[in-house]
């Protein structure tokens, strides 16, 4: 058996997972496919869209977890806490152990994470911070 010390992992330590309703419009349920939702949607950030319910993450959101499934009762498990895998944004800055919040990629999609700005106000949504940034599509970060 391979030495599991070999690799650095960060994903699933201490998680913590919850369920919310989904918007039905960043997020939909779709039964073909993997994890219940389209690929541009699972893995990828949340934030909150209304009370118990989450929508993929737009610039400068508050960041709430990481979309793991969809259900066709339109539950989605979320991961809110823990070391996770996460998208940044195309260009967005990804210094190591900054807080993030949400962003978008090269087209506005949203689900993606970036570091928390300057800009007023959003030190108070920023959460977690970065562990690693070096794959720019695959981040790793602490919530």
């Amino acid at each position: 058996m391979a030495d599991p010390r070999l690799a650095v992992a960060y994903d699933e330590i201490a998680a913590v997972f919850a369920s919310f309703k989904i918007d039905g419009a960043t997020i939909t349920y779709d039964a073909t496919a993997s994890g219940g939702a389209a690929a541009t949607a699972i893995g990828h950030a949340v934030s909150l869209s209304a009370a118990d319910t989450v929508q993929l993450a737009a610039d400068a959101e508050a960041v709430i977890g990481k979309l793991i499934k969809v259900s066709s009762d339109g539950i989605a498990t979320v991961q809110i806490a823990g070391g996770m895998t996460l998208p940044g944004g195309v260009g967005a800055a990804l210094t190591l152990g900054k807080k993030i919040v949400g962003a978008v990629d090269g087209v506005a999609a949203k689900g993606h994470i970036r570091e928390c700005g300057a800009a007023a106000g959003e030190y108070v949504l920023a959460r977690g911070f970065i562990i690693d940034a070096a794959v720019t599509t695959a981040v790793e970060v602490f919530l």
